[in-house]
């Protein structure tokens, strides 16, 4: 291990951070929250102090591995989280750590899971940092400073981006990693102003616009009331469906677009894919659900929000959907597995590890009748790698050993099954809202310190992708040489 170059890396994460941090503080100052506004400038120090002393001395080996990369992510966001969780103690607002830092992970990790009862309480500026932590988590922290500044020499800063970015494989669109990472933000920039634009017009004021497509752009699903968007106008509530869908989808898809190579765009089967199960699950709930809202076009409208909302890991609810029937609740956690595609900016399994299991089911059972055949896996025309075969395959066994562990272990706080079973697939899958005591009008301050930290681990193992973090628990990625 290189523990200069991880060391180096923690460091510039720590003053990007700072920087991060002036933003809710500044809000603060305009809305005259004074003591908000000292403690994120207080936070924002200590972030550059920290920051500043450790990347004071540059390494002088700057080659960065595998190893090094993902520590160096897994270390990151677990730091950056600690730090984010300091302005919720200073303003007293969430006095228990272990709660500000479960915030603060469910907000950088674009999960949404709250312990906060009263969401309405909280200061302007701690409800724009919660959901500005989803926009920084939704892309990338890493994705937007190699958008920013070479940090390292040599394209080995691929390992950062295949540490942090969702799917079974990260590739460059284009031959610099750098170019890679501005031509990301810059789609990622542009669907949250247009979107910021959109529900502006639709008759939102400017904070709410903001902090709610930040929160959708990035899948993450703080809201800035007690009801999530239930209060907001159909109107609004059909544009938020449209931006998370959108959101949900291979960004490749808009790399493609943009170059107007639109035969690569509509061919993708992940997008195909991901839509057909949308529109599949949305006629199912509509169906299971017309006679509980007095028009089918609302029966309409909360299905394809709430299919929407799930699938996409964001966590939104228009309405108590807890209460449908046992069919749509079924759906729902379902599509709470399946997540979104994968380089965008959702979580869950990813609908193209599913078609690639069941590309491999297909040819396993094919070669049961035909032993002798040869049969490649593809996916859009190219031939999949044994090594993405292997690492789908190992993803989704550690998947659910994660799943039933984080399941047996919170067991001790003696909750029904499935409160702690929905809790531990929100926060795996980093969706936010569960079932029963962790529905959408309930929150997670019911568990103990011990289990909203097994939580914790399960939210930023889920967001990176489960190997970075549990890297750093292998006693051969801490040996110097």
């Amino acid at each position: 291990m290189n523990f200069s170059i991880v060391r180096f890396i923690v460091g510039w994460v720590l003053q990007f951070e700072a920087a991060f941090l002036l933003l809710p503080a500044l809000v603060g100052v305009l809305y005259g929250e004074r003591r908000p506004s000292l403690a994120f400038l207080a936070a924002a120090a200590l972030c550059l102090i920290f920051g500043f002393l450790l990347r004071r001395k540059r390494p002088r080996q700057k080659e960065l591995y595998t190893r090094e990369g993902f520590a160096s992510v897994a270390l990151s966001w677990l730091v950056m989280s600690i730090f984010g969780a300091l302005p919720f103690l200073f303003t007293g607002e969430i006095p228990n750590f272990v709660d500000a830092l479960f915030e603060t992970a469910s907000g950088f990790t674009t999960t949404g899971a709250s312990i906060l009862p009263e969401v309405e309480g909280l200061s302007r500026a701690s409800l724009f940092w919660r959901c500005f932590t989803h926009w920084i988590g939704g892309m990338g922290v890493f994705v937007f400073i190699m958008a920013i500044l070479p940090l390292m020499g040599g394209g080995t800063t691929i390992n950062l981006m295949r540490a942090e970015s969702p799917g079974p494989s990260v590739g460059k669109l284009v031959p610099r990693v750098k170019d890679t990472a501005k031509i990301l933000y810059e789609i990622y920039i542009g669907l949250t102003v247009v979107g910021t634009a959109v529900l502006c017009l639709c008759g939102l004021n400017l904070f709410d616009s903001l902090t709610t497509i930040f929160a959708t752009v990035g899948t993450g699903g703080f809201g800035n009331y007690n009801d999530s968007v239930a209060r907001f106008s159909p109107l609004v509530q059909n544009m938020i469906t449209l931006f998370m869908i959108l959101s949900g989808i291979n960004y490749t898809a808009y790399f493609c677009l943009l170059r107007r190579q639109f035969k690569d765009a509509f061919s993708m089967e992940e997008v195909r894919a991901y839509l057909l199960i949308i529109l599949g699950s949305v006629i199912a709930i509509t169906w299971n659900i017309h006679k509980m809202y007095p028009t089918l076009p609302d029966s309409l409208r909360h299905a394809a929000f709430q299919v929407g909302s799930i699938i996409t890991t964001t966590g939104f609810s228009s309405t108590d959907f807890d209460l449908w029937p046992q069919f749509s609740k079924t759906i729902l956690v379902l599509l709470m597995l399946v997540g979104a595609c994968a380089g965008s900016t959702g979580g869950g399994i990813k609908v193209s590890r599913l078609l690639i299991l069941l590309k491999a089911m297909r040819k396993e059972l094919s070669l049961m009748i035909h032993p002798r055949m040869v049969k490649r896996i593809k996916m859009d025309d190219h031939t999949l790698s044994h090594e993405t075969l292997r690492s789908t395959n190992v993803f989704i066994t550690v998947y659910f050993i994660i799943l039933f562990a984080s399941l047996l272990v919170i067991g001790i706080d003696n909750f029904d099954f499935t409160t702690n079973f929905t809790a531990v697939v929100a926060t795996l899958n980093n969706i936010g809202p569960g079932l029963a005591m962790v529905g959408p009008t309930q929150n997670f301050s019911i568990f103990s310190p011990f289990s909203k930290c097994v939580l914790i681990f399960d939210m930023l193992a889920g967001r990176l992708e489960l190997f970075p973090f549990l890297i750093l628990l292998m006693p051969s990625c801490w040996k110097k040489h």
